[in-house]
């Protein structure tokens, strides 16, 4: 599955276990919250003000 800026916080994580520390790193502590199974990366960085650029290339995700 290619990840992407609009795939899924649970769908990340699931994939790439190691994105939960580059997720707090950003300051996302509630990926452990019920909107995380439905809210994409792109949102939940619109959500929490981070630059979506920066999120994505941390996390090595196609934009």
């Amino acid at each position: 599955m290619t990840l992407t800026a609009d795939s899924t916080i649970h769908q990340i994580l699931r994939e790439k276990p190691e994105a939960a520390d580059i997720l707090f790193r950003f300051g996302m502590g509630c990926l452990g919250c019920a909107l995380a199974r439905g809210e994409t990366l792109r949102e939940a960085a619109q959500a929490h003000g981070i630059p979506l650029d920066e999120l994505t290339d941390a996390l090595g995700l196609e934009k």
